[in-house]
């Protein structure tokens, strides 16, 4: 039976552990802090619980429109019947009953679960730093699944613990009156989304000339519309140069002169990898502020050991993560696997919604490919139209001379969810024509998909 030692417990690493158990691994399991790591305790459930709260509030506030008489006073009463302790309580047991779901399911699988920080001793060995003492693990294989933390620039180091970052944000006991979001990538978008909706004054400032740099320029351009619309002051191809605490709140100078003040500052900027504390360099294996480099495919790091998740800096997601761990888990135990990078779909839960998977239009060009795109917007969709929800797009992106599908975008309602056809589609290989044969219920907001393939 293979002793194998997964260092991390977050989306990677307890996958891992489940897999390499049903395997027939001993799995030891090393977590210096909560089970379900980053995405649980302090990203995506705890960000999508405010984030639902708040598109709830923004649909009820919408629907005042459905009565002229005394809308302006329901409107004020729902204004203030929005209860941010209420939210936050709503989203502690959010995330509790998921992390006892891990533990419990741990359990059964009978992984040992250490509570403790672990380093490397040599290629057999680790150490594990416990409240007990020390303790020493002897291994045939280890999953390195340590994730990342929030990435501080040279303005910001300073206020490291008097700023929020995603660590700390949803501790916050109250809301403030405003606040600088710094970052206007995923998680910058997504708060600065939550903010808003809870009447708090918001400025996001990113350093690049739009909204979601990483994605496609599109999808750029309708949240730039959506959150223009809704007053979010965006402050674009500029950057915060420096940043001080002042008697009430901030101060923040941009690299273009202007000035900013706010009660509160929200570091947004993205994650960075700090493995100093596994000793990497007693196994001979070294790794830079981006991760650890893996062969991407099976995410072995050299002989015995893998890695998976934010630390090999292959997609900072949690569930590109746990396949990775899943896949890591495999090839550990010798069970041939694979992971596909390129096939993973991304989502942003601000309002309107984006989602895209495999190749942008721009990332196929770079490759020599000529791109066709087949576009169809909510505007001409039934159900869309017959709910008020018609911002937004879809889009297939194939290769001209095969067909091959290529690539997806999505962005408007439940383009989250949405996405997953494409998702599918990618993962079969399916060309356009082999699409069109598909049957989509009627009226859907995924009909949108069968409509953009005739276009």
């Amino acid at each position: 039976m293979k002793k194998i030692i997964i260092i991390g417990g977050g989306p990677a690493g307890y996958p891992a552990a489940l897999e390499a158990a049903a395997l027939g691994a001993e799995v030891t399991l090393v977590e210096k802090n909560k089970l379900g790591g980053v995405c649980l305790n302090c990203g995506c459930i705890p960000s999508k619980s405010f984030l639902d709260a708040a598109h709830r509030f923004q649909a009820a506030f919408s629907a005042v429109g459905f009565s002229a008489e005394g809308a302006q006073t329901a409107a004020e009463q729902l204004f203030q019947a929005r209860d941010f302790e209420q939210v936050k309580k709503r989203q502690q047991v959010a995330t509790q009953k998921l992390t006892q779901g891990i533990s419990f399911l741990l359990k059964k699988a009978n992984v040992t679960v250490l509570t403790g920080e672990a380093s490397f001793v040599d290629e057999h060995t680790v150490e594990v730093q416990t409240e007990q003492g020390k303790q020493k693990l002897s291994f045939d294989g280890v999953i390195i699944a340590t994730g990342s933390q929030a990435f501080y620039p040279p303005a910001l180091e300073a206020l490291r613990g008097k700023v929020y970052d995603n660590a700390n944000f949803f501790e916050m006991e109250k809301l403030p009156a405003s606040m600088a979001v710094i970052g206007g990538g995923v998680i910058g978008c997504e708060m600065a989304d939550f903010l808003q909706s809870f009447g708090v004054e918001v400025h996001l400032i990113e350093m690049q000339p739009r909204l979601l740099p990483l994605e496609d320029e599109g999808v750029s351009r309708v949240l730039f519309q959506a959150f223009t619309k809704r007053k979010i002051n965006l402050h674009l191809g500029v950057s915060a140069t420096s940043v001080s605490q002042t008697q009430d709140g901030f101060e923040l100078t941009l690299s273009d002169g202007g000035k900013i003040k706010t009660q509160q500052v929200l570091a947004a900027i993205g994650r960075t990898v700090d493995v100093s504390a596994l000793h990497l360099e007693r196994v001979g294996i070294s790794a830079t502020r981006k991760g650890i480099q893996v062969n991407p495919q099976t995410l072995q790091v050299k002989d015995n050991i893998y890695a998976a998740g934010d630390v090999t800096g292959l997609l900072q997601l949690a569930h590109a993560a746990t396949r990775q761990g899943q896949v890591a888990a495999r090839n550990l135990c010798g069970v041939s696997a694979v992971y596909h990078n390129e096939r993973v779909p991304h989502a942003v839960y601000t309002t309107p919604e984006i989602s895209s998977v495999g190749l942008s239009a721009a990332q196929a060009q770079a490759q020599g490919i000529e791109v066709k795109a087949h576009k169809s917007f909510f505007l001409a969709n039934g159900r869309a139209v017959a709910q008020g929800q018609t911002e937004g797009y879809v889009e297939w992106l194939s290769d001209a001379k095969t067909g091959k599908l290529l690539g997806a975008v999505c962005v408007g309602a439940q383009a989250s969810e949405l996405i997953h056809i494409a998702a599918v589609a990618l993962e079969a290989q399916f060309t356009l024509s082999q699409l069109k044969d598909v049957v989509f219920a009627h009226p859907t907001f995924a009909e949108t998909w069968s409509e953009a393939l005739h276009k």
